[in-house]
């Protein structure tokens, strides 16, 4: 679980820039790394995707939050591309959280969080399991407004998944 603010973002860039980056690093962190082929996010499997987004909009009703809304654009392209960065690694994990977080701020976010998972089989199994883990509930129940998805498919048949969720002001 991950969850930026804005804030937060800038105050850790600040941190790197006086404490240990070097002008190349501060320069990885320029736009132009925010760039993405948007046709990844037709990679997604969007059937299991918009089934796991009306499940997180059924709990989230349920506990009188709004509903939110999907991001078929930059949010799914990100988490495309993290899926297959995981699937490539055989493991789950936010590595370069920083690249998606800054691209969807870049885009006008004022806050983005992630869940992660591997090996559900089913929408009600991944949407389950992240709910009753405390810090992915936090991340479901968040003050969040879009989604963007990554829900593949590995050699085996193994689903990983990437939920970005981000908050437009």
């Amino acid at each position: 679980m991950i969850n930026f603010t804005k804030s937060n973002l800038l105050a850790m860039a600040f941190i790197c820039l006086f404490v240990s980056c070097t002008t190349d690093e501060i320069e990885s962190l320029d736009e132009s790394n925010y760039e993405i082929d948007l046709n990844l996010s037709l990679e997604t499997d969007w059937e299991m995707a918009d089934e796991i987004l009306d499940l997180i909009n059924d709990y989230r009703s349920a506990q009188g939050l709004m509903v939110i809304e999907k991001d078929q654009a930059h949010a799914s392209a990100f988490a495309v591309k993290h899926t297959k960065y995981m699937i490539d690694l055989k493991q789950v994990n936010h590595d370069n959280y920083s690249e998606r977080s800054g691209a969807l701020m870049n885009k006008g976010a004022i806050q983005v969080g992630e869940n992660v998972a591997y090996g559900y089989e089913t929408a009600e199994n991944v949407v389950f399991a992240w709910i009753n883990s405390p810090s992915h509930k936090d991340i479901i129940e968040g003050s969040f407004t879009h989604s963007g998805f990554g829900v593949l498919k590995n050699a085996d048949g193994n689903y990983f998944f990437t939920l970005l969720l981000y908050k437009l002001d």
